[in-house]
């Protein structure tokens, strides 16, 4: 069943259980997150994934970053697996297929499981690009978006505590126009024979391309696409563009939140199905709309609430960037407080000001900002500022978070190049 989380009752996860969860894939004990996870990427490795690039590394740590922000949102096996092997048959972005053309989809059900295997298949023989940005997010402006997410939240509450059903409702008829119950009709992307895919998994195509365009997008990619204004339209053909451009944060989440907004009424409008045909004494679960995938709602984005401003996302950005060529700390402070205002939603510039802070000898506002900065790099489990890992990021916002509630700051350059250990 759908997973539904409304904004009014969203709480921020505790930063010692958000550690938790995600020790096991600091620590690289594979094996305790699932037993087969060392086997699986093993095969990965054998099939030479490590070798290929990928935007801004290579491969093989793109998938296992993609299986583990899934898995740190919390999403079936199923779904998680798809991540990991979402490129087992190449698909309409990018032609990494894992596996060798005449690999047989029985061989693949025999090492991720037929569940995943399925969801991989669609994945990769989908028009994903097209489907997901052409037919559905770019139907929406920023504001119709907002107002369905407000609307279709009191829709939840009707259906829920009246047994109120409105089908007529803008929200719903719009959503059920674009992603009707019955699903999408798309094009094989291969042989051009028509498919039926459902809707519960265009809703976890939707969220899986949050987590990978969340793991491998910089502005290198914005430069290639001529992103300039901040809406990733792909509206551009830079293809000489020299990799990897400056290494900025990429302008991703303006797009990203609109697509994480249309997944969460997604899921909201397949609670209000169920829910309706469970009053009316339906059948508890309708063959053929795999029901059995439980669609939850991430903490991105305030759980896929808000929509980030393209030119403040911009806007943000820059100021972030601007602080580490600023010498005073006062002129840095100001910038970086701007920055996280204006986008709420990464971490970097709370963990950037926190040692601000602490250069400061201000170590309450420094424990402050390494917390929040902490939490949002841990809940995304990937990193906005990609010059380092996701891994680096969090270790290094850890060790400011000790020294804050330590008071104590190293004073010179060996101090602060001796630093390293985490409690």
């Amino acid at each position: 069943m759908p997973t539904y989380t409304p904004h009014s009752t969203a709480s921020k996860t505790d930063l010692s259980t958000l550690l938790a969860t995600t020790r096991p894939f600091l620590r690289g004990e594979l094996e305790t997150i699932d037993p087969s996870l060392p086997s699986l990427t093993a095969v990965l490795r054998a099939a030479g994934a490590g070798e290929c690039y990928h935007k801004h590394g290579n491969f093989l740590s793109h998938l296992i970053d993609t299986y583990r922000i899934l898995k740190l949102w919390h999403v079936p096996d199923s779904v998680a697996l798809c991540g990991l092997f979402h490129s087992a048959y190449s698909n309409s972005y990018v032609n990494l297929a894992i596996f060798d053309p005449g690999t047989s989809r029985s061989h693949v059900r025999s090492i991720i499981g037929e569940s995943a295997e399925r969801l991989v298949h669609l994945f990769c023989i989908v028009p994903r690009h097209s489907l997901i940005h052409d037919d559905l997010v770019l139907h929406y402006s920023d504001s119709e978006l907002v107002e369905h997410l407000s609307a279709s939240e009191e829709s939840i509450k009707a259906a829920k505590e009246k047994g109120v059903f409105d089908s007529s409702e803008p929200w719903r008829k719009k959503l059920q126009a674009l992603i009707p119950a019955e699903g999408i009709k798309v094009k094989h992307i291969k042989t051009g024979e028509d498919l039926l895919l459902p809707r519960r998994i265009a809703a976890v195509f939707l969220l899986m391309t949050v987590a990978d365009f969340s793991d491998q997008y910089v502005d290198y990619q914005d430069k290639l696409f001529g992103n300039e204004n901040g809406r990733l339209e792909f509206t551009g053909d830079n293809w000489a563009t020299l990799w990897p451009a400056t290494g900025r944060p990429g302008l991703w989440m303006n797009s990203m939140s609109r697509i994480s907004a249309l997944y969460n009424l997604s899921v909201r409008e397949e609670e209000i199905y169920i829910e309706e045909r469970k009053q009316r004494g339906g059948v508890e679960k309708e063959e053929g709309r795999d029901e059995e995938i439980d669609l939850v709602i991430p903490p991105v984005f305030d759980y896929c609430t808000k929509i980030l401003d393209p030119r403040e996302q911009t806007i943000a950005r820059d100021l972030y960037w601007d602080a580490f060529w600023l010498p005073e700390w006062e002129k840095a402070e100001k910038i970086l407080i701007e920055s996280s205002e204006r986008n709420p939603f990464v971490g970097e510039p709370h963990l950037v000001l926190a040692q601000v802070y602490l250069n400061m000898e201000r170590y309450e506002e420094a424990e402050k900002e390494a917390e929040e900065g902490l939490r949002l790099i841990l809940e995304w489990g990937s990193c906005w500022d990609k010059r380092m890992s996701w891994e680096g990021w969090v270790s290094w916002g850890r060790v400011m978070l000790g020294k804050a509630r330590e008071k104590d700051w190293p004073r010179h350059a060996w101090g602060i190049i001796n630093l390293g250990l985490v409690k």
